[in-house]
């Protein structure tokens, strides 16, 4: 007879993961399943970049006090899952910079900061000049950046890597390689899925799984209508650190990690699963690159590699109960920021399965089923 489990998470990218750990925090029987191996898909290819203010365009919707809430619980998260799993997710808080690399873009980012600065955040303009000195490899040709200083970054595997070791000690399992094929239903009660290893059976199920979130929902029964973006991004070392705080433009972005590697992504190329590294993709990038930082035409070369972005067609996660079938939660679709939300995503979806209050405007799924989306 199989184990009955109170959660079911499928998926063990950062998403899933962050579940596991909030639900095996409050002593709940968690079982987490992954097709691959933890975080093999998009959670490690992600730069790690906690960006609520510079990456979100609206200032003050629903995404952004959503994203603001998850920021700001990495501070204490990092000490926690250090103390569970042993792992260093890297975090840093050294701001990041909106580069402006034409006087267009100058003027729109000044006005963006002031948008900040009236929303109550903290945004402060750099001239040129003092660009320069405090992140001296930078061109002297660009406009000045906008300077977020509460925006950071995390070494992205190792976040996804620390929560599911951490849920493990706290009493969760996980079966990697595990396929999961379908949901098992009873009527309108969704009570556990079937995969390669069998049948597992539970009070709740989550629905995780990225990009591949509707593959196991179903056309029919799906409320996501994603599709995956394909980003491509590539690394490089230095022997000194050459910046200190990640630099954002509209071509690229350059996160500095530790050792001297330096993270540089990422294209888009929305509708597609295919997973290969082009020069088409990184030549672009590259080129951005070096104009902002010239002495990056100097590093070592280390790798490339691309992941796939789940993203919906209303451009916000689909995150909360499945608005017809009891039992089934979903937690997917948030495209770039899935490192940055998935703190507050694993607190939401534990407080939903034990009955406690959420933010209303926090809650999407319900939103995705009158808007015609695939119900």
């Amino acid at each position: 007879m199989n184990k009955h489990y109170e959660t079911i998470v499928v998926g063990a990218g950062v998403i899933g993961s962050s579940i596991a750990y909030h639900l095996a925090k409050r002593g709940h029987s968690v079982l987490l399943l992954e097709r691959g191996t933890i975080a093999c898909k998009a959670s490690s290819a992600a730069a790690g970049m906690l960006g609520a203010q510079s990456e979100l365009k609206e200032g003050d919707d629903s995404l952004f006090q959503l994203a603001k809430a998850s920021r700001a619980m990495f501070p204490a998260l990092s000490q926690e899952l250090k103390q569970y799993s042993g792992i260093d997710i890297g975090l840093q808080q050294k701001g990041i910079y909106k580069i402006a690399a034409n006087e267009g873009e100058r003027e729109e980012l000044l006005a963006y900061g002031e948008a900040q600065r009236n929303l109550g955040e903290e945004a402060r303009w750099i001239e040129p000049e003092e660009l320069q000195r405090k992140e001296p490899a930078v061109s002297s040709q660009l406009s000045g950046a906008l300077f977020l200083p509460n925006d950071g970054q995390v070494s992205a595997p190792d976040l996804s890597k620390a929560f599911a070791l951490s849920a493990v000690e706290l009493g969760a399992e996980i079966f990697e390689y595990t396929d999961v094929r379908g949901l098992i239903k009873e009527g309108q009660q969704v009570t556990g899925v079937k995969t390669n290893r069998g049948d597992f059976d539970a009070d709740h199920v989550v629905v995780a799984c990225g990009a591949w979130s509707e593959d196991l929902l179903g056309k029919q029964d799906s409320v996501l209508d994603m599709y995956p973006v394909k980003g491509e991004c590539f690394s490089v070392k230095t022997r000194r650190r050459l910046i200190q705080g990640t630099l954002f433009s509209k071509g690229c972005y350059i996160v500095p990690k530790a050792g001297g590697r330096l993270v540089i992504g990422a294209t888009e190329k929305p509708g597609t699963f295919e997973e290969t590294v082009t020069v088409g993709g990184l030549f672009p990038l590259i080129k951005e690159a070096t104009q902002i930082v010239p002495e990056l035409a100097l590093a070592e070369w280390e790798t490339a590699w691309t992941g796939l972005r789940p993203q919906t067609e209303a451009a916000i996660p689909c995150l909360g109960p499945h608005p017809e079938y009891s039992g089934l939660f979903i937690a997917s679709g948030h495209y770039r920021n899935g490192i940055l939300l998935s703190p507050i995503t694993g607190k939401v979806i534990a407080d939903l399965i034990e009955g406690k209050q959420v933010p209303h405007e926090w809650i999407t799924t319900g939103n995705f089923s009158h808007r015609g989306v695939n119900l």
